[in-house]
């Protein structure tokens, strides 16, 4: 009986060791270190580079800007050459005159340029199919790729929808407002320098020196009664080429100085 009750008591002796090593061993297992994974850990950046970062993702944007499409409108005499000036001046973009454009062609004696003559002599439009085509392979060269300057063009609806149909489409349009009276006085006195290109007027910008004044002529348009019959002309179409564009246009009192006609266009520009 003491044999029996000795390996009894062995035996309830032993049962809780034998616990006791397998939960030892399995906490051994449980805590062998993991290996480390291969999952790179998120970084977390303080304010500085955050601001950094913020910083370089506006110029990045700022970088890649879209490219600035202007048209530019008045009647003639209403300071769109010089506006066009400061414009380039001022944001870098490429200036293309529909005018400079035409008379290079009559200068060239092209057969565009001598049909052109005929309708710019009288003070008419140019037909569409003679000033689109030259228009749109202009505005596709790269000098625009940053940006363009249309002046002067469109003048008609047709025009207007001669671009539209060519995929040619402004973002902004802008309209110099001056009164009839004021623009014929510009147009009558206006004289242009054939060496540098220079506009002078014989009363509100005279040319400096005797030398340059002897050298300047007068376009065979810029007459009174050719003056009056563009701008009937201007009025007769500006109302159509308006409505093609009324959700981009804006208008400019062109009646005042140069600098302040120009800080009007600044802010409008830079709010593209």
């Amino acid at each position: 009986m003491t044999m029996g009750a000795t390996s009894q008591e062995d035996a309830f002796a032993f049962a809780p060791r034998r616990e006791i090593a397998q939960v030892s061993a399995r906490k051994v297992v449980v805590e062998q270190p993991k290996a480390k994974s291969a999952v790179p850990m998120p970084v977390v950046l303080g304010a500085g580079a955050i601001a950094a970062a913020a910083i370089a993702l506006k110029a990045t944007k700022k970088t890649a800007k879209k490219q600035r499409k202007i048209v530019i409108a008045g009647a003639p005499a209403s300071g769109k050459g010089t506006q066009c000036e400061m414009i380039v001046k001022k944001f870098g973009i490429t200036h293309i005159s529909a005018g400079d454009l035409l008379r290079a062609a009559v200068a060239e004696g092209t057969p565009a340029g001598k049909q052109a003559k005929e309708f710019m002599d009288r003070g008419d439009l140019v037909p569409n199919e003679v000033v689109v085509t030259m228009v749109k392979d202009r505005l596709s060269q790269p000098d625009c790729a940053k940006g363009w300057l249309l002046d002067g063009y469109p003048r008609s609806e047709e025009q207007a929808q001669a671009l539209q149909e060519s995929g040619i489409e402004p973002d902004l349009f802008l309209l110099l407002d001056v009164p009839d009276e004021i623009l014929i006085d510009r147009v009558v006195g206006r004289r242009l320098d054939p060496v540098d290109g220079t506009i002078y007027h014989m009363t509100f910008f005279p040319p400096p020196t005797p030398e340059i004044a002897a050298r300047l002529t007068q376009r065979s348009d810029d007459t009174e009664e050719k003056a009056a019959n563009r701008l009937a002309v201007h009025h007769r179409n500006v109302d159509a080429v308006v409505g093609k564009y009324s959700n981009i246009i804006k208008n400019i009192d062109g009646n005042r100085a140069k600098g302040d006609v120009f800080n009007d266009i600044e802010r409008l520009i830079k709010a593209m």
